[in-house]
Formats: C-alpha cells, sequence, structure tokens
C-alpha cells in the first residue's frame, strides 16, 4: 500500500503540476487567467483517442503529434480572443470560460456525450492485466520528468530568462530590448504546450469526456493559490502536497475516493487562513 500510495502521488502530483506550471507562466508573465487551460487538455486527450482508435495512428507517436494541432489551436485563440483584450482581466476571465465551455460544445457535438478509452500507448495491446502494475507505474514515473524538464528551461535557457524577467517587470524587460508581446505570445505557446503534453500522457488512465476538463480546472487552481499567484516554484510543490493528500485519502480512508477533491481544497484554504499570499507568493504585491 505504502507504494502504491508513493506512486499515485507521483503520477497525480506530476499532472497537476505541469497544468499548475502552465497556467502560472502564462499568468505571471501576461497576468492572464487562462480558465481554458484545462480544456486544451481535454483537446489533447481527443486527439489520442481519435488518432490511436479512428486512424489507426500509432499511440506513441500520436502522443508526440497530438501536441502541435492544440498548441496551435492555443496560440490562435491567444491571438483573435485573449490578446486584443489583455488589458482587461475581468474581460479576459470572462472570454476564457467561454472558451472553454465553446471547446466543451464542440467535442460534444463532434464526440456526443459518449464515454472513451484509450488503450495504452506504452503497451502493445489494449489489455491491462493484475501482473502489468508494476511495470506501469515505473513506466508513468518516468513521465514525471515533464515539471523538472520546465523548471530546467526556466533557469538555463535564454528564453526561461526572458519569461521569468518578463513575469519579474514587464516595463524593465521592454526598456532591456524585450519584446514583450512576442514573449508573451510565446509563453502562451508554453503553457498550451504543457497542457496538451499532460492531456496526451494521461488519457490512457482516464475517461476521454468532453467534461474531464472541470475537475483539473480545480485542483490545478487550488495548486496555483496553495503555491503563490505566478509562483512556478510553488506551483511545482503544491501539486505534490495536494497530490499526496488525494493518494492518502483514497488508500486509507473508506470510500475515500469521494472526498479526495474535498480534503485537497480544505488543505489549501488551512495554509491560506495562515498565510494568505499561499506558500511562495509575494504579500502586498505592486500591480504592474
Amino acid at each position: 500500500m505504502i507504494l502504491d500510495i508513493l506512486m499515485s502521488s507521483l503520477i497525480n502530483g506530476s499532472v497537476y503540476a505541469l497544468l499548475a506550471m502552465g497556467f502560472s507562466l502564462i499568468f505571471g508573465v501576461a497576468r492572464i487567467v487562462n480558465v481554458a487551460h484545462t480544456a486544451f487538455y481535454m483537446l489533447a486527450a481527443y486527439c489520442i483517442y481519435y488518432g490511436t482508435h479512428k486512424l489507426g495512428v500509432n499511440p506513441a507517436l500520436c502522443m508526440l503529434v497530438a501536441i502541435v494541432p492544440v498548441t496551435l489551436i492555443g496560440l490562435l485563440s491567444y491571438r483573435l480572443f485573449i490578446d486584443p483584450i489583455r488589458e482587461h482581466e475581468a474581460a479576459v476571465l470572462i472570454a476564457t470560460i467561454a472558451l472553454a465551455m465553446a471547446m466543451q460544445e464542440v467535442m460534444l457535438l463532434i464526440f456526443r456525450g459518449t464515454f472513451w478509452a484509450c488503450r495504452l500507448w506504452w503497451k502493445d495491446t489494449g489489455t491491462f492485466r493484475g501482473e502489468d502494475c508494476l511495470s506501469t507505474n515505473v513506466d508513468l514515473c518516468r513521465s514525471s520528468v515533464g515539471p523538472v524538464r520546465v523548471w530546467a528551461l526556466l533557469l538555463k535557457t535564454k528564453l526561461g530568462l526572458a519569461i521569468r524577467s518578463t513575469a519579474q517587470d514587464r516595463e524593465v524587460a521592454n526598456l532591456m530590448g524585450m519584446n514583450e508581446s512576442r514573449v508573451a505570445m510565446i509563453t502562451m505557446g508554453v503553457s498550451v504546450g504543457l497542457a496538451a503534453f499532460t492531456g496526451a500522457v494521461i488519457a490512457p488512465l482516464t475517461i476521454v469526456n468532453p467534461f474531464m476538463w472541470m475537475h483539473p480546472l480545480i485542483m490545478m487552481m487550488a495548486v496555483v493559490v496553495l503555491g503563490g499567484l505566478g509562483s512556478i516554484k510553488g506551483s511545482f510543490i503544491g501539486a505534490y502536497i495536494l497530490g499526496f493528500a488525494e493518494s492518502v485519502v483514497v488508500f486509507l480512508i473508506p470510500m475515500g475516493a469521494y472526498l479526495k477533491g474535498s480534503v485537497a481544497l480544505s488543505i489549501m484554504i488551512l495554509v491560506l487562513l495562515m498565510r494568505p499570499e499561499g506558500l511562495f507568493g509575494i504579500a502586498f504585491e505592486e500591480e504592474r
């Protein structure tokens, strides 16, 4: 049971970390509260399902290919719907909610309300037997290096330096010769790409349906608020805290699957009561 808790914590924490870090990136750089972030995660999962079951594409190849169209859709959505109203935060919030609902309705029209299951992309067959559990967990743990790679991108590359500089102070970044609008556009692409990668990895482990973006959205928001708005480090650590809390509740409490969301949100509220800015947020941050 201890091994199961650790593996489940690692998997859930990695999923929440990738989503929350992508959300925090675009919020930190452009002050965009992108509610549609997990809707792109849903689109990637549908791409995996359609590519593997309808077109017969190799699942591993389909996972890589699915990221490209979803990222392009995200960039197009940013250019058409978000960038023109970027300075009006309330309008951006409403626009991203509408965008998420629109993507949900499009998936309902195309795929109906049917719940679909994807075959495991790391297996040659679609079966899942009890003796496969350990190897499955090991393979999934390999995908947990995603958050570490994102952190390396931010700390070790020029693009990461530009993103962190723009997030820290947009006006100074412009004065230093950085094109703030271009950095925001690239950051949006990276953010949506992370959501698409997460959806592609998690698709074989969940049921693909038009409403699958809602629960991850709630947990992602909880992680971001727990870690501190705009804090990449806070999102990374907060994701694993809530992922571990979920796993403990599911494995140790009877009927814990129904309580995991409530317990995770209770932890967030408890932390905020003691530290309103979150674990790694900045108190009384000046609005930029």
